[in-house]
């Protein structure tokens, strides 16, 4: 049961949730938590008028996009959202949807995800009394600067929804954060999962030695550089990062191809090491530095993604696992994760449902969510309690 002493205030209005069919599983893990918070919370003003349906066996909201045999769609709402605070949850990276089109069946894409949030924002009509998106991943976030004559896709979605009527996104570890800028009044959200990431390791790992002579952080490239900082300063332990040599002559999959990895940090020799970054796409980056690191006599390396795609399948990381390469890997259940991960005996995953549950019952009663953003003192709370036992308990928040 979470902390509720900032949830006396009124609700915005009656909590709604949409979980688009890219987030079922999640968007009922997350109403789950919400349906036995406000069951059990003792709030003195829950027979007052202004929480009518405070209380309810779901939040959950009917919703569809069906298609014509065309491929074309439309959005459905199967109940009324008038006056509601509702909360749209979406993950575009979700391929294991499917459509029928002409007959055939056709995997949905990130832009198909992306047009339904916005049919299902429009078959509202501006009804509710105001709408949050929740994009764990944010769309074309990695498109989210121009180099030469390219669009800037993500910063126009982000001023299509607020044209939509979107008045917050939430969004998780997003590619630059930066791209907030192409909408500076509106609300922007970007979540780091760093105390998930903390917890998940510690639960699983019972003999780290958690100091500078015995761990390090690593950054794969300069562009993660800040979460590697951030990760090391919270477990008290030095940094390094690697940096990219690309062929800039030529361009392959829509980037230039790497050359090579080149590190810069203290020796790694002995140590158990960390790579943190947003995402793992093909692995291919985040497996070559791993090589790198047991080159240079790392002891154990762990990689940590916000997202684990794992876009060229999850063979190549069975057999880095085999050769010693890699130890283990953690991402988060905040996109699509494909049933044989669970298989892996290098895997684990970092649940992130009662986060996003708290994040929606704070912003439901307009409270600040500041102390769900910064984590530091319920890690540093981990940390002494793993220092000490060799594992952590489960008896805490998010």
């Amino acid at each position: 049961m979470p902390d509720d002493s900032k949830l006396e205030t009124i609700p915005v209005g009656s909590l709604g949730i949409v979980a688009h069919k890219s987030c079922t599983g999640l968007g009922e893990k997350v109403d789950h938590y919400l349906v036995k918070w406000r069951a059990n919370r003792d709030n003195v003003h829950k027979d007052n008028i202004v929480f009518h349906g405070y209380e309810a066996d779901t939040y959950l909201i009917s919703a569809d996009c069906p298609r014509f045999g065309s491929g074309e769609a439309k959005g459905i709402l199967n109940e009324s959202v008038r006056g509601k605070d509702i909360y749209i949850m979406v993950d575009v990276g979700n391929y294991s949807c499917t459509y029928t089109m002409a007959g055939q069946p056709q995997r949905m894409s990130p832009d198909d995800h992306y047009a339904d949030l916005k049919r299902l924002i429009a078959a509202m009509t501006d009804k509710p009394k105001k709408i949050t998106v929740i994009m764990p991943f944010l769309y074309e976030s990695r498109q989210h600067k121009r180099s030469s004559r390219e669009s800037l896709d993500c910063a126009v979605m982000l001023q299509e929804l607020k044209s939509y009527g979107v008045d917050n996104i939430v969004t998780f570890d997003a590619h630059d954060p930066r791209v907030v800028n192409a909408i500076p009044k509106s609300g922007f959200e970007n979540v780091r999962p760093t105390y998930q990431f903390i917890k998940t390791l510690l639960r699983t790992t019972p003999d780290l030695e958690i100091d500078n002579n015995h761990m390090m952080v690593i950054s794969p490239d300069e562009g993660a550089m800040h979460r590697a900082i951030y990760f090391a300063n919270l477990l008290g332990v030095d940094v390094g990062m690697f940096y990219k040599r690309r062929d800039y002559s030529r361009v392959v999959d829509g980037r230039n191809p790497i050359v090579a990895h080149e590190f810069l940090g203290d020796s790694v020799e002995g140590k158990d090491v960390i790579i943190i970054d947003d995402m793992i796409a093909s692995g291919e980056s985040m497996i070559d530095v791993a090589r790198q690191l047991k080159q240079r006599k790392a002891k154990r390396v762990y990689c940590i993604a916000t997202f684990g795609l794992f876009t060229k399948g999850l063979e190549v990381f069975d057999k880095c696992h085999e050769e010693g390469l890699i130890e283990k890997v953690i991402t988060t259940n905040l996109t699509y994760q494909m049933p044989d991960l669970f298989k892996k005996d290098w895997y684990e995953s970092a649940d992130m449902s009662k986060y996003i549950a708290l994040i929606i019952d704070h912003l439901n009663h307009d409270a600040s969510i500041s102390e769900l953003l910064d984590p530091a003192e319920r890690i540093n709370a981990r940390i002494a309690e793993y220092k000490e036992k060799h594992t952590i308990s489960d008896n805490y928040e998010m």
